[in-house]
């Protein structure tokens, strides 16, 4: 019961800090945005309010800073809940959310639709119907494959992720390279430079759809990660769950990918992190995960818009701090992944 209790308490303290951090977000930038202005113009949207703000500082929060930050915080969210359920579902602790080629297939059918000029919102819509294409195929051959289940999902997961790569390889070759291929380089490594209202409207619906049911089978995710045998005592369809899991996984991960280019290590390094926090009982570790995963890439994204003149993509941030931090991780002495 009391490590129940500090499990909430944790994940009520990480709520506040992620809400401190959305508000300190707002006033980064060339154009600062006070709290006085930032709460009245988000009123004014609800309720009538008397205009006492710039007409600027509306223009700059309600179309620029903030879709950024609330896809900086769904994106964040949803990679580190992928990563979680992954990592329960494959009782692996280095499964993340690429390991069924979601990113793969979405970096493919992204770089496809930039090669045909296509604008924004096919871009975003080809790499989404890509990236559930390539787990659908992985998870297709799969079924076929003799022995371990869980074995041949990731290996056909690798060997399908692989074919993706070197189709996206291959259009990178044949792409304009004063043109596409730019464009291709940059999105491949994860930003969320000009993000729009519109991109939330599309990536909200599968990312409800994926993080709601993670939420709600949380306690069953702690019974997979005892195998199958257990679960069946228990009464649980572990493949029955398993199936819905990665499903759910998957649609998030593949909306989060969809808008905001392939961002590693946060689905990887941020569920370790909660662990440390809350402990590996689902009940409280999903929701803490995706919190602490909505602040972290929040904060990795204000320093990728304001530590240089020229913004910094998002997966080069994300690798210089997981990759140490993991490594810290996994060293810690008397800690077992």
């Amino acid at each position: 019961m009391k490590r129940k209790n500090q499990g909430i308490s944790m994940v009520i303290g990480l709520g506040i800090l992620l809400l401190i951090t959305i508000i300190i977000s707002f006033q980064l930038g060339r154009y600062p945005i006070p709290p006085k202005e930032l709460f009245g113009i988000l009123l004014s949207k609800i309720f009538p309010v008397e205009q006492f703000w710039a007409d600027r500082l509306e223009i700059v929060l309600i179309n620029i800073r903030l879709p950024r930050i609330l896809l900086a915080c769904l994106v964040g969210c949803c990679l580190s809940a992928a990563g979680a359920a992954y990592q329960g579902v494959f009782q692996n602790p280095m499964a993340s959310p690429d390991i069924l080629g979601a990113s793969s297939g979405a970096a493919f059918g992204a770089a496809l639709a930039i090669l045909h000029h296509g604008g924004n919102s096919l871009i975003i819509l080809s790499a989404f119907t890509f990236s559930l294409l390539t787990v659908a195929i992985i998870y297709f051959i799969s079924k076929k494959a003799k022995g371990n289940n869980l074995l041949g999902l990731i290996l056909a997961g690798i060997m399908v992720s692989s074919l993706f790569s070197a189709g996206t390889s291959f259009i990178k070759l044949v792409a304009d390279p004063n043109d596409q291929l730019p464009v291709i380089t940059y999105w491949l490594m994860g930003s969320l430079s000009g993000s729009k209202l519109s991109d939330i409207a599309f990536a909200v619906l599968p990312m409800a759809v994926g993080l709601i049911p993670l939420l709600l089978l949380r306690w069953r995710l702690n019974i997979l990660t005892l195998g199958d045998d257990e679960a069946k005592t228990m009464g649980v369809n572990a493949k029955q769950i398993r199936l819905l899991v990665i499903v759910c996984a998957t649609f998030v991960t593949a909306a989060s990918v969809s808008v905001s280019g392939v961002i590693g290590w946060v689905g990887l390094v941020i569920p370790h992190l909660a662990r440390r926090l809350v402990g590996s009982n689902y009940t409280a570790l999903m929701p803490a995960t995706m919190l602490t995963g909505a602040v972290f890439l929040l904060i990795v994204d204000n320093f990728s818009r304001n530590l240089l003149t020229t913004e910094i993509p998002l997966g080069i941030l994300t690798a210089l701090v997981g990759a140490p931090f993991f490594i810290y991780l996994i060293t810690r002495r008397g800690e077992t992944y």
